[in-house]
């Protein structure tokens, strides 16, 4: 028998969550989405299987998208998500390493600097509710720079642009805390949106966002690119109604996308012309780091280094840095200084101690951090 429960972070991000077990690395990434049945208010499917139902559902489903623009919209649904990744995977690490854990893990959930204190109570409960023993929200730009590999406990400055899928949150950190931060409510969705309507404008033809999310993949990018090639976009043509096929070039893709990139560069630009001139002179010198999905758009940490004048560095694995950075928080909940310690909120199961506390070394009950 396990005393404790493999520690899990989670990165609950507008377009994908994404899940890391302490000792695995990431283990689960999908999409943010729930299907229920709108008669008995029953989970359907999550992640990527709910995302497929998008569009084609009956009139008694319905496909939800919990977080919009980097805010939780809906604190029933994100709640019921967040319950169905812990539990898939605490159920996957029992058939990796059998036996029953006394105690429940501990979870960190990365969410979204703009949510609220209520917003992230609920969070927190959640994961208590799916079988936490200790749950802890902490912010993204935060994690990011943890999981990047920033040294974010010491008096210099370091500087994360994570742009994720519904907003762009960009901070400038140093012991431990965040000292600024700029967050705008345009990234990979926004950028979805612009090709969509793009392609609606120009060429008189539909096309769903899944096929505007995959332009800007295969095709999009902040700067020219060598051997840019045509891509072949089938949608509904709007004047007829019938299906039609148009052929996209990538200079058009880049400049349906132009003011969301703008928009990012110029949160970037204001992050550091509001940062204590110590600490902007520590980010010029090392240079800031792009982190999120967005982060693959190409050229972006070009177009980045170009504008500001500050060297770009993407982050090694941009896509999990935050679940990643949220896994290394709580290895290092144990000895962490205040200013560190004192970013974490949480929240414990005081029934998972109830009845055994005598039985358990006091060294091993966990205690929350300084400064809840």
């Amino acid at each position: 028998m396990v005393l404790f429960g493999r520690d899990i972070a989670i990165d609950l991000g507008t377009a994908n969550t994404l899940v890391s077990v302490a000792g695995q690395g990431v283990v689960l990434s999908e999409p943010s989405v729930v299907a229920l049945d709108t008669k008995t208010d029953e989970v359907l499917a999550v992640g990527s299987v709910a995302k497929r139902m998008i569009g084609r559902t009956p009139a008694t489903i319905v496909a939800v998208e919990p977080l919009k623009e980097g805010v939780i919209a809906d604190f029933g649904v994100t709640e019921k998500m967040i319950a169905h990744f812990i539990r898939r995977v605490h159920r996957r690490g029992r058939r990796r390493s059998p036996g029953r854990s006394l105690l429940g893990p501990r979870v960190v959930v990365c969410a979204p600097s703009g949510a609220t204190d209520v917003e992230l109570r609920a969070v927190r409960e959640a994961a208590v509710a799916a079988g936490a023993r200790r749950a802890y929200t902490i912010e993204e730009p935060l994690a990011a720079a943890i999981g990047a590999g920033l040294p974010v406990e010491e008096p210099e400055g370091s500087m994360v642009v994570d742009v994720g899928g519904g907003t762009t949150e960009v901070a400038v950190i140093s012991l431990g805390g965040i000292v600024t931060k700029a967050s705008v409510r345009v990234a990979g969705n926004e950028m979805d949106k612009a090709i969509a309507s793009f392609v609606q404008r120009k060429h008189k033809m539909a096309v769903g966002t899944q096929t505007a999310e995959r332009l800007k993949i295969e095709f999009g990018s902040a700067l020219p690119v060598e051997g840019e090639e045509p891509a072949e976009v089938s949608g509904r043509n709007l004047l007829s109604g019938l299906p039609k096929t148009v052929l996209v070039t990538s200079e058009e893709i880049r400049e349906a996308i132009r003011l969301p990139v703008e928009a990012i560069v110029e949160t970037a630009r204001d992050t550091l012309d509001s940062t204590p001139p110590e600490l902007a002179a520590d980010v010029f010198d090392r240079g800031m780091v792009l982190a999120g999905g967005g982060a693959l758009l190409r050229n972006l940490d070009e177009r980045l280094s170009r504008e500001t004048g500050v060297p770009v560095h993407v982050a090694e694995d941009p896509l999990g840095c935050v679940a990643v950075g949220g896994g290394r928080y709580l290895e290092m909940l144990g000895h962490l200084g205040t200013a560190l310690s004192s970013a974490l909120s949480g929240i414990g199961r005081r029934e998972d101690l109830m009845g055994i506390e005598h039985d358990v070394p006091e060294e091993h009950v966990d205690r929350p951090p300084s400064n809840p």
